[in-house]
């Protein structure tokens, strides 16, 4: 095995005269580093990317969702409680969602509103580390004479609205008059600005109290649903089929999943996409290496057909290629993880890539270096680099000895 190992690593290093066999094998070691370098960073850039969406999802949704088939109910405080019963569930809190519309000064605007308890709340969801201005218990009581609401960040440049301005919600839901369903409004004081990283929740919703909400919204003692947080995210559909069966008809669950389908499989969709698009980068180099084995096994067969009369078996011959193009493959692979991490960790620390936040819901390049991910890539590059080494190397133990020294 030594002299195997001990031929593999000088047929590397090409005489003078063969020097541009040399050039082929640095090339051979760059194609290999650049795939994986890309690979790294492209996996490990998809992987923050999901990592920080989905957080900032979370922060505003619950894990899980409970809901009613008859619609909003009352018994919301019963139901908690059984819920909580049930194994991997941490926290519940009530919540109340309707459609409306907002007016500042003629400036006109859809929201989605939303009301929750205040002490629940935030064992639930991030709701507190959100606001940036103002207090999530200012919903609680009234300002000059009128309720509270929260809006976000990009709501309030739309509408002109700050803390301490007014803004009138309509209901498209109505009340009932002799003369017919009639719009609802209300005028409530704008006492604190969120900002959930997300454009698409910071320029449509906004947060009332549970019991301004229900009498704004005419429920009375009723809810929309129960939102509940899971102490594992990736097993949140079990647990809500857990939850489901211990409340029974006419309740049932719905988790983050199930919520953002399209954007979780589009995720994981890119992510492979990615993975096979950059792995055609690795095969380049594997592709150099045959080239590179193919012309040396040209160049050594002399060296070869000598080794076999000397004793060397066709096993001996192929064994001393492939630990040459093995070699070059492990390289390679070693010198792009060094310089892919060293990338990412530089992406990660100064986040010097700025993105549109409206169009990438992010503002920062996001960096998550995944474990699994990088023992993946450097097994299929290595293993990619194995399958480059074994033709030519069948083909230089093929080598007849008395064809090769016939003319010699």
């Amino acid at each position: 095995m030594l002299f195997e190992i001990f031929l593999g690593t000088r047929y590397l290093k090409a005489k003078r005269k063969q020097a541009f066999i040399s050039i082929i094998t640095v090339i051979s070691v760059v194609g290999v580093m650049v795939g994986v370098m890309a690979l790294i960073v492209v996996l490990s850039v998809m992987n923050g990317f999901r990592e920080d969406l989905m957080s900032k999802i979370l922060g505003v949704n619950s894990h899980l969702l409970i809901l009613n088939y008859e619609g909003p109910f009352s018994d919301y405080e019963k139901a908690a409680a059984r819920a909580k019963s049930v194994e991997g569930v941490v926290a519940t809190t009530p919540f109340v969602y309707s459609q409306v519309m907002i007016n500042r000064e003629g400036s006109v605007t859809g929201a989605v509103l939303r009301g929750l308890d205040t002490l629940s709340a935030p064992h639930v969801a991030r709701v507190e580390e959100m606001i940036k201005s103002g207090t999530l218990q200012s919903l609680d009581a009234e300002h000059e004479g009128l309720p509270a609401i929260i809006v976000g960040r990009e709501l309030s440049k739309n509408l002109g609205a700050q803390p301490g301005d007014t803004v009138t919600v309509v209901s498209p839901l109505g009340r009932l008059t002799p003369l017919g369903r009639v719009p609802q409004s209300r005028t409530f004081r704008v006492t604190a600005i969120f900002d959930s990283g997300m454009y698409e929740y910071d320029a449509t919703m906004v947060y009332l109290s549970l019991k301004e909400a229900q009498d704004f919204l005419g429920m009375e003692n009723r809810v929309t649903g129960i939102e509940v947080r899971v102490n594992d995210i990736y097993k949140a559909d079990r647990i809500g089929q857990a939850v489901t069966k211990e409340l029974g008809y006419p309740y049932w669950t719905k988790d983050w999943q199930q919520m953002n389908r399209s954007l979780v499989s589009a995720l994981k969709l890119e992510k492979l996409t990615m993975f096979i698009i950059l792995t055609m980068i690795v095969l380049v180099g594997a592709l150099n290496i045959i080239s590179t084995l193919v012309m040396v096994v040209m160049e050594k067969t002399r060296d070869v057909a000598i080794l076999r009369t000397m004793g060397a078996t066709g096993k001996n011959i192929m064994l001393i290629f492939m630990l040459q193009g093995l070699l070059v493959g492990v390289v390679g692979t070693l010198a792009g993880l060094f310089s892919g991490l060293g990338l990412c960790h530089l992406l990660a620390r100064y986040q010097f890539i700025k993105l549109p936040a409206d169009v990438y819901y992010i503002s920062t390049l996001p960096v998550r270096v995944e474990v699994n991910d990088v023992i993946f890539v450097t097994a299929a590059t290595v293993l990619i680099s194995f399958l480059a080494t074994l033709y030519p190397s069948w083909h230089a133990s093929r080598v007849n000895p008395v064809e090769a020294l016939r003319y010699e």
